[in-house]
């Protein structure tokens, strides 16, 4: 009898959840496998001298349902190859469906042609895990929503914005008079959510920038932070300028304690000094990126780390046995 797409679609069985993990997050990896009680995986992953990367799996993936960790922070492109090649590989083990948990997206901020002659590599990078395998993906606060109109397979774009928001929630009370400022007027809508779910004031920092060297000089702050404790709140933290420009612009509008909450602590170059010489009472961010412990040591332990770990390990639970993840955020 001819398969319809009905019976084609009853007969199509996702099997046991399978994690691989890459070489770029091993513990927030390790983690969630704990959270899941479940193995990782093993797999050979080697670099020949010619940097050419080789990846073989230790058992059978074929009808099972596997799941690559890997965010693509710096080494950018090695974290990149890395995840693609995993993907193709389990693809080519015929597993029965194959899923990008990408923790970090790399190039996230090229969404757009907003210059003359320039390319949208985020949606090059879209194109290249689509083919390399991926049925799904699964990825924490992206930049722009709208990357997510550049794959035409499905997937999960999370937040870190619930686990962020309890840890303020239970320092709350402690604090004087807390206001969030944003430090990004293209971050305010997020910004916005913080202040509402903390039930304090909403600020704002006027910036401009100029030219493609991610330098922007900030203006002024529209809003009251005259000796209130302030919540900055960013998406991510990159050479650290803004966030060492909001923080000092407070400082001279008069704030008391400063805290510093972002998702992603890509803290390149030399940003990890900068950010620790600032009058900071804490940062808190999360591990969708791992902080080597020679930058981390600099804060002197004033950098709080929550694990999303509980979260995507619950997200591919659900996802592996077609539950909402909607219903995790009451949605």
């Amino acid at each position: 009898m001819p398969i319809t797409h009905s019976t084609r679609y009853d007969r199509m069985k996702y099997g046991d959840i399978k994690l691989y993990a890459g070489t770029s997050c091993p513990e927030l990896a390790t983690r969630i496998a704990t959270h899941m009680d479940l193995p990782l995986c093993e797999r050979d992953i080697i670099m020949f001298p010619n940097d050419n990367l080789f990846v073989q799996l230790h058992s059978s993936v074929r009808g099972q349902d596997c799941y690559v960790i890997q965010t693509t922070s710096v080494p950018v492109h090695r974290n990149l190859m890395e995840l693609l090649i995993m993907l193709q590989t389990l693809r080519l083990d015929s597993a029965a469906r194959v899923t990008a948990v990408v923790p970090y997206l790399c190039y996230a901020r090229s969404d757009k042609k907003d210059q003359p002659r320039i390319p949208i590599t985020a949606r090059l990078v879209a194109d290249m895990i689509e083919v390399a395998g991926a049925d799904r993906y699964m990825f924490m606060d992206l930049h722009a929503g709208q990357i997510q109109g550049f794959f035409s397979i499905p997937g999960d774009v999370l937040t870190a914005f619930y686990t962020l928001i309890e840890y303020l929630k239970a320092k709350r009370e402690r604090m004087n008079k807390p206001v969030v400022l944003t430090a990004d007027l293209g971050f305010a809508k997020k910004a916005r959510n913080f202040a509402v779910s903390l039930d304090v004031p909403l600020a704002f920092i006027e910036k401009r920038r100029s030219g493609n060297d991610s330098k922007a000089q900030a203006l002024t702050i529209i809003g009251d932070v005259k000796d209130r404790d302030v919540i900055i709140v960013d998406d991510e933290v990159d050479t650290g300028g803004s966030i060492s420009q909001a923080v000092n612009l407070s400082r001279e509008y008069g704030a008391a304690n400063i805290y510093v909450v972002f998702v992603h602590p890509v803290l390149s170059a030399d940003s990890a000094n900068r950010l620790a010489n600032l009058p900071v009472t804490e940062f808190i961010t999360t591990d969708t990126i791992p902080v080597p412990p020679a930058k981390l040591t600099l804060f002197n332990g004033r950098m709080t780390i929550l694990s999303i770990a509980p979260l995507l390990g619950e997200v591919i639970q659900r996802a592996n046995e077609g539950r909402s993840v909607g219903e995790l955020f009451n949605e």
